[in-house]
């Protein structure tokens, strides 16, 4: 029978401001990605959400993407290539450094979202930030967009990795993700979430909006923690994997 993960990204409130419901998507998801500062989060909620990841067994990936609080990450920018890898670099050292302060460790890596999105479009970015990752955290198992550039990276780079698929995105046929500000990009309904994602575990392929099949490896599914339905959708993820007979466990990452 298939297994697969589910991930939802979080520890993205800052200060007073609150971001999603992470309590409660920790009580579903098997790997947790925590924002390391840049995009989103602060140390406090760094911390807090770290604490409640590791008591709830679930595993902690660092979450880095553009300095860009004021834009949640979601503005493409155009950094140095060099100032970028620092940047990668620091917040990925602040969620190794936080992760060992509550008694955690820091299993994987994920980009977040218009760094994330450009590095699905170019091998030599994707495999640059991935490089600089790295060279903090050897062993980070890199959680890459299935199908894309970044998979391109890792293979190339020869680290450890798992491909990740989103419940809650419309992809393009080059399996990249639809513009969030084209209609249906972002998918609201929490039991159709659930169907396309059975279906594309059981068909081993990410399916687009036209219907075309991109026959891909599927190790871990994107939950958003930033919508108002995300715990409803995280859920009918979970309850529909589960009833199609597809076990659900924290992903191990693989070579080649």
């Amino acid at each position: 029978m298939p297994t697969v993960d589910l991930n939802a990204d979080m520890g993205e409130s800052f200060g007073p401001w609150t971001m999603g419901d992470d309590a409660s998507l920790l009580s579903i998801v098997t790997s947790a990605n925590i924002a390391c500062g840049g995009h989103a989060g602060d140390a406090d909620v760094m911390a807090a959400t770290m604490t409640l990841a590791h008591a709830n067994n679930v595993g902690i990936g660092a979450h880095p993407g553009f300095m860009d609080i004021a834009g949640f990450g979601r503005n493409r920018m155009s950094v140095p290539r060099g100032t970028l890898q620092n940047q990668i670099r620091y917040q990925v050292a602040a969620s190794l450094g936080m992760a060992r302060s509550v008694g955690a460790t820091v299993r994987h890596l994920k980009l977040h979202g218009a760094l994330a999105n450009m590095a699905s479009e170019d091998e030599t970015l994707a495999r640059d930030l991935y490089d600089a990752a790295l060279s903090v955290a050897p062993d980070l198992i890199v959680m890459v967009l299935a199908a894309t550039a970044q998979q391109d990276a890792v293979r190339a780079l020869g680290c450890a990795w798992a491909g990740e698929i989103f419940a809650d995105r419309a992809y393009n046929d080059d399996a990249t993700l639809v513009d969030r500000s084209k209609p249906g990009a972002v998918i609201h309904d929490a039991d159709l979430a659930g169907r396309r994602m059975v279906d594309m575990v059981q068909a081993g392929a990410i399916i687009t909006e036209s219907g075309k099949r991109i026959e891909t490896q599927i190790d871990t599914i994107c939950l958003h923690g930033d919508t108002a339905e995300a715990v409803e959708i995280a859920a009918s993820v979970r309850q529909q994997l589960e009833a199609a007979g597809i076990t659900l466990r924290t992903f191990e990452g693989h070579k080649g």
